[in-house]
Order: C-alpha cells, then structure tokens, then sequence
C-alpha cells in the first residue's frame, strides 16, 4: 500500500511515537480518545488519498470506510462506558425513537411528564446539534472537497491535547 520505504519508515516511526505516548497517559480514557483520533487520522489520509470516490465498490472506499467505521465503533464504546448519562452521539434512530416516545409522555395525561419533558429537551437539542453539524460537513464538503476530512481528526487532536493538558479537571 505504501509506495517507498521512506514512507514505510516513515510510518513506523510515527507509530512507535504514537505508542510511546500512549504509555506516558494516566487513563484509559484518552488512550481510547487516542486511538479514535488515530483512526481518524488515517481515514482522513485514505479520504484524500484516493477520494472522491466513483465506486463504492472499489477497495479504496471500502477501506476508507471500515477505518471510519472503527473510529465511530471507538467513538460508541467511549460513550457507553464514560458518557453513559449523556445522550448518545452515535446512534440518532434510538435517540429520535426516545423523543417521540417522550412526546407522546408529555401530551398525553399521566405522570412520567416531568421525566419525559426533561429527557424530550436533552435529546432534541442533541437531534439539533446532529443535523447542523450534518449541514455544516455536507457545506464542508462542497467547498473543500476531500480536504474536509482533514477537520474532523484536527478538532479532536485538539480536544485530546487539551484534556491532556489539564489532568486536575478529570
């Protein structure tokens, strides 16, 4: 896949970098963060590398993809274990299925309103949240084309960098 050993060399140096820090962290937490952000990485590298892509088919996008998918299945697994009172960010048909459950709490009679108009507020600001964000990639991407992938993973290096950075806040 690599195409000179330079970037092979290359490559495994930024990896054995990447483990090194990996063991220098104090939680299990932004190793995890750390590894999503490194999935990222690499799914932006593919995205620009080989994207658009015309075949959805072609090994390029499956590959492409199946590293995305990894980091979105790191992304769920932080939010069951550390964000599990959060709404979640990864699955929306349970979190609008929720709302309209809660909806339908809220208008009819009975007593689980205030439980359900509490819940109804989180996650439809979470449902909100979700569609502009989807808004803002879709914009995104038909002003900068593939380059846009590049955003994700430098938003989320800088969240970790600062969690990092602040240890005493945890």
């Amino acid at each position: 896949m690599l195409a000179s050993p330079a970037r092979r060399i290359t490559t495994s140096s930024s990896l054995l970098r990447y483990c090194t820090l990996l063991s220098s962290w104090r939680s299990v937490f932004e190793t995890t963060l750390g590894l999503k952000m490194a999935l990222l990485i690499v799914g932006a590298a593919l995205a620009i590398r080989f994207g658009p892509f015309h075949d959805g088919d072609s090994w390029q996008a499956v590959l492409t993809g199946m590293v995305l998918v990894a980091a979105m299945a790191v992304q769920n697994a932080i939010h069951r274990v550390y964000l599990g009172s959060a709404p979640p960010s990864t699955l929306m048909t349970g979190t609008t299925t929720q709302i309209m459950i809660d909806l339908a709490d809220v208008i009819l009679p009975g007593e689980a309103k205030s439980q359900a108009s509490a819940r109804l507020v989180k996650m439809s600001m979470n449902v909100l949240v979700f569609a502009l964000g989807c808004g803002a990639a879709a914009l995104l991407f038909m002003r900068l084309g593939v380059w846009w992938f590049a955003l994700p993973p430098i938003m989320g290096v800088l969240s970790l960098a600062a969690r990092i950075a602040k240890p005493a806040q945890r």
